[in-house]
């Protein structure tokens, strides 16, 4: 994947290409998913589906958004019109309110059986499918980089944009196995993290 110039259009740009290679991989693991929801809490709703939208061109699948609203959304709800619509994939959306429903999410995506790609790995690890995302701990270390050279007097305006350079893939057997789906040996390879 290119690794796209230090502004917001290559900020953009890289949004896009992490959705579009979430995509990619959730097809290669999981290749019956024609219908995919895209699950966000955060008010971006057309933002959020407009990511993945090219790379769901490319792999024939159509796309579904599902906004959850209010301050305690009703997720079984959602969950079950989303299912009645056909969906047989789901993909979880980075954000706060997301964020603070990942166990239900992850628990209700077993319970009807819905695999899922997220956009962080903290929700494969309530039980998610699997993730692809930035290196968080990466992003920290070059942040207290910044941070240093800031405090050594170097101005904010001087100091390059970076883009992320590490990603990690993780995927959750027990999930599958719980689901029903079989990850080929060719994606479980590529991770760099499996939950078993």
């Amino acid at each position: 994947m290119a690794r796209p110039g230090g502004n917001i259009t290559g900020l953009t740009r890289l949004t896009s290409e992490l959705s579009g290679k979430r995509l990619e991989l959730f097809k290669e693991a999981v290749p019956a998913i024609s219908r995919v929801a895209i699950l966000t809490g955060g008010g971006d709703l057309r933002g959020s589906v407009e990511d993945y939208e090219a790379a769901a061109r490319t792999l024939n699948i159509t796309l579904l958004p599902v906004d959850l609203t209010g301050s305690r959304p009703n997720l079984e709800v959602s969950f079950q019109s989303t299912v009645k619509a056909g969906v047989n994939g789901l993909v979880t959306n980075r954000d706060a309110v997301t964020a603070s429903y990942a166990k239900q999410i992850a628990d209700l995506s077993i319970k009807h059986r819905l695999p899922s790609m997220n956009e962080d790995s903290p929700y494969v690890e309530a039980g998610g499918l699997m993730s692809y995302a930035t290196n968080d701990a990466d992003q920290f270390r070059r942040a207290a980089y910044y941070v240093d050279k800031i405090l050594k007097g170097t101005k904010p305006t001087d100091l390059p944009i970076e883009q992320p350079t590490k990603f990690e893939f993780v995927i959750n057997l027990k999930t599958a196995k719980q689901i029903g789906v079989t990850i080929p040996q060719s994606v479980l390879f590529r991770a760099d993290r499996v939950i078993r």
